[in-house]
């Protein structure tokens, strides 16, 4: 995988297929190869270019200490540019629907239609709440326990189908023990938490947008992505059963079907 020289860092991406670009951008803490999971294969079996990035604070693209939403956004667009592309189509989930989000406000040039994931145009008191009592925790230097990042993980990120599957969450519990990412740069993408209210100028988006819920996402529920929806003027809305708010890996064939319905449009 190849690293791009942009916005005066250094940002590790994979770029595979042919056809129409569809750039996907991961959420918080998380590596873009979790795409190559289910996305990847079903966007190049659609006949689409798939691109999959690190966004900044993750390895092994660079890590500063500290950065806003601005600067992933200017990221987005110096990889655009270092690829030539133009009328790309954007996916983003959580943290990479924000990014997304607001690439679609600043530079509608260079989308084409945006798909945004378990995403909302505010934060709430809880989430809130949530946010900073993490960047406390990250900050007290406690170090927590990998079997209990991973349980908690489970717990806000699973829907309640699987966390009552016994052998299906073994599974999972194995697997978030092992990836869970840490780091500074996990900790700048915290930083980015509370998101502000961006529901004034989310009115302003033109790009055609289509925002997928999750039925059982604790972190995002369906009703903030209800409300982005009807913010982004002529967005589409869907709720994915069954799915907390890592749904891209728990209903893929749902979310993947989702998408590309929406790119054919």
């Amino acid at each position: 995988m190849p690293f791009a020289p942009v916005n005066g860092i250094h940002l590790h991406y994979s770029d595979t297929g042919g056809g129409d670009p569809v750039l996907l951008l991961m959420g918080s803490g998380s590596p873009g190869r979790v795409w190559h999971a289910h996305q990847v294969p079903a966007l190049l079996s659609a006949g689409y270019r798939v691109i999959t990035v690190d966004n900044r604070g993750i390895e092994p693209s660079s890590c500063p200490d500290s950065f806003t939403v601005h600067d992933m956004v200017g990221d987005v667009v110096g990889l655009i540019d270092h690829l030539g592309l133009s009328g790309v189509r954007v996916v983003g989930t959580s943290l990479g629907a924000y990014v997304a989000q607001e690439l679609a406000l600043a530079r509608p040039d260079l989308v084409r239609q945006v798909v945004l994931m378990a995403s909302r145009a505010r934060s709430d008191a809880f989430r809130t709440a949530l946010a900073r009592a993490e960047i406390e925790l990250y900050d007290s230097g406690v170090r927590v326990p990998a079997a209990y990042r991973a349980v908690i993980t489970a717990l806000t990120s699973l829907s309640r189908s699987t966390l009552d599957d016994h052998g299906e969450i073994r599974d999972w519990l194995d697997l978030f023990e092992l990836v869970l990412p840490d780091g500074p740069g996990v900790r700048a993408q915290l930083a980015l938490e509370p998101m502000p209210d961006r529901t004034p100028a989310y009115g302003g988006i033109r790009v055609p947008c289509h925002v997928i819920a999750f039925s059982d996402d604790v972190l995002t529920p369906p009703a903030h992505g209800e409300e982005l929806a009807g913010i982004i003027p002529g967005a589409t809305f869907e709720v994915v059963a069954g799915a907390g708010h890592y749904g891209y890996l728990e209903r893929p064939e749902a979310v993947n079907d989702s998408i590309v319905k929406f790119f054919h449009a």
